[in-house]
């Protein structure tokens, strides 16, 4: 079958290990499902990936693996589907993201960049309607982490205010969008006014340059920059409020002002990925509110290259879709 995959990696050189061609054809086992794949996305996970650093936990990557973590298709029976993209031991009981043998489409099991996948049954989620193929690409481990970050991790009400760094990256618009849906006020920041544009047109109500002071404190910030904005974040959120953490695109040191953390009790929580539960709720809120999740690029999945080279170059603007039916610039 068609497949976009790595034979090894290339730390130095990531976009000279990608493959375009040919792999074998999954055959589901026991318990597992085999997925026409009609859309997949891109994440920075794929990136890792070519470099040999996308293994959970750090156990080893198997190689050749075929990229893609995210992806959208139908059953054999027809039946659509999205792809929850989190696996691990089946004897697990409670929350799958904090299993210690949890993994990833691409780590341990061939990914989506493909015409086919086999996954867990569990995994392949019925598409609810009104969510078309290449939307639901994209959705989980971008939104679901962004969902998981906005109603999980920060509990957030509507009326509050919301502060998300970083103003077009694929979790940030996620953010934005299904925070606006929620009836939260939401203040973004960004470098370059084209990017702040985005976030505007997305449903944030006021966009500021990156490491701007805010006219007022919010109740929540969600960082996914790390060193260059964590403590922006710090200083601009309330007493009382919560900065969750769930990337470090910048870094992942920071220097943190302790005094202000425990003296006026703000809460910092890390954020990975999101439960099958999560997923299901994602879905549903998505459909139900009328969310069009933003697309910022959809390619041929014959152009799988491009797309990496634009997303290490920071060319990006929301998520890059790759399709087997159509594409666009």
């Amino acid at each position: 079958m068609f497949a976009v995959y790595a034979e090894a990696p290339n730390f130095n050189d990531p976009l000279s290990a990608v493959v375009v061609g040919e792999r074998p054809a999954p055959s589901p086992r026991v318990g597992w499902v085999r997925v026409k794949l009609e859309a997949a996305s891109l994440n920075w996970h794929d990136l890792w990936t070519l470099r040999g650093l996308g293994g959970m936990n750090g156990r080893p990557e198997a190689f050749p693996m075929i990229l893609g973590s995210d992806g959208a298709g139908t059953l054999d029976d027809g039946t659509p589907v999205a792809l929850y993209p989190l696996m691990g031991d089946p004897d697990w009981r409670g929350d799958e993201t904090l299993d210690p043998r949890r993994t990833v489409l691409a780590e341990e099991v061939q990914g989506t960049f493909a015409d086919f996948v086999a996954v867990p049954t569990r995994n392949a989620v019925p598409l609810p309607a009104g969510i078309a193929r290449d939307t639901a690409a994209i959705l989980g481990a971008t939104w679901l982490t962004a969902y998981r970050m906005l109603f999980t991790k920060a509990r957030v009400r509507p009326g509050q205010t919301v502060l998300v760094q970083g103003a077009s990256g694929g979790v940030a618009t996620a953010l934005i969008q299904l925070g606006h849906a929620a009836g939260l006020r939401v203040w973004a920041t960004g470098r370059g006014a084209t990017k702040r544009e985005l976030a505007l047109r997305l449903g944030a109500q006021r966009c500021f340059e990156s490491g701007e002071s805010l006219p007022a404190p919010v109740d929540a910030v969600f960082d996914l920059v790390g060193t260059a904005t964590f403590a922006h974040s710090i200083k601009h959120v309330k007493a009382g409020g919560v900065v969750v953490v769930a990337g470090g695109a910048s870094g992942l040191e920071a220097t943190l002002d302790l005094a202000r953390v425990f003296i006026e009790q703000i809460t910092i929580v890390g954020s990975f990925d999101g439960t099958l539960h999560e997923f299901l709720e994602l879905l549903d809120f998505v459909a139900q509110a009328g969310i069009k999740p933003h697309v910022g690029h959809v390619l041929l999945m014959t152009d799988a290259v491009e797309g990496l080279r634009r997303m290490l170059a920071g060319e990006t603007m929301g998520k890059i879709v790759l399709t087997r039916r159509q594409a666009d610039s």
